[in-house]
């Protein structure tokens, strides 16, 4: 079989962050794919409470710097870079002062949702794209995990089209159980009209929350996965009304062949 590009955006990797079904899987999935001979990029935020001394992560100066604009926000875009060297595999970080700095992910310590999530998953996506163009490696497969990859889809799907980059890629999209009841800032779809993305794409946006993303995610996806058992149903549902190539992700453990030979299925469509 042709050797792959897979471009892997996860929302957390062991050992960086704590062993959870979601760190684990992005931990374990990409270097079996690796090890398969293809090649691979993997990223994830650079939350505070990963210890970079420990973890040694360094800055990566000639992709730092560039700026990305949130509502006319300037925002530094850092770069940081660790390697899982028993395995040789390299994972990227995107890190910013201004929404990565805190020690907790995605919820304060009282449990509140942070106002900002949304500007932090435009980053994110952003902050991905914009250090893949730098590195000029285009990826054969595009995989977003968990809903703080969830607008990966969207923007390669719209303003970044015809980039040759991603022009010819395939996106698959991983659905957790990673559901939250709170609401996304009212500000969310104007925040991604500014980023350059059309009125028309931006209907789920008005009162967006975890359904309507995933909506959006899997919409401007080509293929997804259902990667837990306990997927919220009325996102199953939607999933399976939409009738994208879907891999159930298997439950036995052995489960690299299975998205490997997804991947090769899905390039050969």
């Amino acid at each position: 079989m042709v050797k792959k590009k897979i471009l892997y955006i996860t929302p957390e990797i062991f050992p960086y962050l704590p062993e959870s079904y979601i760190s684990n899987l992005c931990r374990f999935l990409p270097q079996g794919i690796q090890e398969k001979d293809n090649e691979i990029r993997t990223f994830m935020p650079k939350y505070g409470c990963i210890n970079e001394r420990k973890n040694l992560l360094h800055e990566v100066i000639r992709l730092s710097g560039q700026n990305i604009i949130i509502e006319d926000n300037d925002h530094p875009l850092i770069i940081k870079v660790a390697s899982l060297q028993a395995v040789r595999m390299q994972i990227y970080f995107i890190d910013s002062e201004d929404f990565f700095k805190r020690k907790e992910q995605f919820v304060d310590e009282k449990g509140k949702f942070f106002i900002d999530n949304d500007s932090r998953a435009i980053f994110f996506a952003k902050g991905v794209i914009e250090t893949v163009r730098k590195l000029t490696w285009n990826p054969d497969i595009v995989h977003c995990h968990g809903w703080i990859s969830a607008l990966m889809p969207l923007f390669i799907k719209t303003i970044y089209k015809n980039n040759p980059l991603f022009q010819d890629c395939k996106i698959v999209y991983s659905v957790y159980n990673d559901q939250f009841s709170s609401k996304f800032s009212p500000r969310f779809a104007q925040k991604l009209k500014l980023t350059g993305i059309e009125k028309e794409h931006l209907t789920l946006f008005k009162n967006a929350g975890y359904d309507e993303l995933m909506k959006v995610a899997t919409d401007y996806s080509d293929a997804v996965v259902i990667a837990h058992s306990n997927v919220k149903l009325s996102v199953q549902n939607y999933i399976t009304k939409g009738g994208r190539p879907l891999l159930i992700h298997p439950e036995n453990g052995e489960y690299v062949d299975d998205y490997d030979n997804f991947y090769n299925q899905l390039l050969q469509s």
